[in-house]
């Protein structure tokens, strides 16, 4: 009998030593205005990791301008994953040696498994009549969109119109400069994130004209449904890829690299790539933008590539202190 009680007190002792599994946990820092979208599609992962390994995981979330987010990464945020607008912001934590120097080959696409491109949202009826670019530098429009040097959303817009500028008949960098210009002059205040960019627009109903990504002129547009707006995709525009990269200092350190990877990898999914799709985002899964193909008007997509010769002459030229962007801003 003793000897059977001091087992079944070992026994216990083992057992009460023993910790329980821990749950998988991981944080997304992701840009401003995706909160809706990763609240549809991080529940359908939990369910395929789910599936997949018997565990349970928690996803936590982390939205402000894309810039921000990758500086404040750099002081500390402890990302696992990092879901991006903005390829530069991604380069930084390369720079920063947080994320992988490769991380455009790590997975398809330039590491990139959706994309979209700057458009407009106009008020019920488009009373201004604002269908492209050259709208935008009138004397009688107001154009809405965030400060380029604290959100991708915002550098986007100002891209699009400089590459707009540059390759109409006679485009040159001082014209550009100069329709860019006529732009920022017109806008009524430069918020920092998307997001209160939105607000600005659809609340405190300042403006004729809100750029942002084309998904988010048709969410946008339902959000505020009993306002009427309407979404305008204007006949050229940038392709705005959406980088994603898994932090591997924080990763390796918080033992989350494989679930990390498995959760960018799984944006590529046919599951995923549909949710992306009913989310009004341009899709790299053939099938899925078969499927969707009529929602999506005919564009001429310019790329930075082709127009700027890549994220490293832009940086150099235009984002670095002194560069177009700052004399753009100086001489509105």
């Amino acid at each position: 009998m003793m000897i059977r009680k001091l087992h079944v007190a070992a026994l216990a002792l083992l057992l009460g030593s023993t910790p329980a599994l821990a749950q998988d946990k991981i944080l997304n820092v992701s840009y401003d205005i995706a909160r809706e979208l990763f609240e549809a599609l991080n529940p359908e992962f939990q369910a395929y990791w789910k599936d997949k390994t018997g565990r349970d995981v928690t996803i936590d979330q982390s939205h402000a301008g894309s810039s921000k987010q990758a500086r404040a990464i750099l002081e500390g945020l402890p990302a696992d994953v990092v879901t991006f607008n903005q390829e530069t912001d991604v380069d930084v934590l390369a720079e920063g040696g947080l994320v992988a120097e490769n991380w455009r080959e790590a997975l398809p696409n330039g590491a990139s498994p959706y994309y979209s491109l700057p458009a407009f949202l106009v008020r019920e009826g488009n009373p201004k009549g604002i269908k492209d670019w050259a709208d935008l530098a009138r004397d009688d429009v107001q154009a809405v969109f965030p400060n380029p040097k604290t959100s991708g959303n915002g550098r986007y817009t100002y891209l699009a119109a400089y590459a707009y500028a540059l390759t109409q008949e006679g485009g040159t960098p001082e014209k550009a400069q100069e329709f860019v210009g006529k732009i920022f002059a017109n806008v009524p205040v430069f918020d920092t994130g998307g997001r209160a960019a939105t607000q600005t627009f659809a609340e405190r109903n300042i403006g004729d004209v809100l750029i942002t990504f084309e998904a988010e002129t048709k969410a946008i547009a339902k959000q505020y449904e009993a306002q009427g707006f309407e979404a305008v995709t204007p006949a050229t525009s940038l392709f705005a890829a959406f980088p994603v990269a898994v932090v591997t200092e924080n990763a390796e350190k918080n033992g989350t690299t494989e679930i990390s990877t498995e959760y960018l990898n799984w944006l590529y999914s046919p599951e995923a790539q549909e949710t992306l799709a009913e989310n009004h985002f341009r899709t790299t899964d053939e099938a899925v933008t078969a499927k969707y193909a009529a929602e999506f008007p005919e564009v001429k997509l310019l790329t930075v590539d082709e127009v700027f010769g890549g994220w490293d002459k832009v940086t150099a030229e235009h984002l670095a202190e002194g560069g177009i962007l700052d004399k753009v801003f100086v001489n509105q």
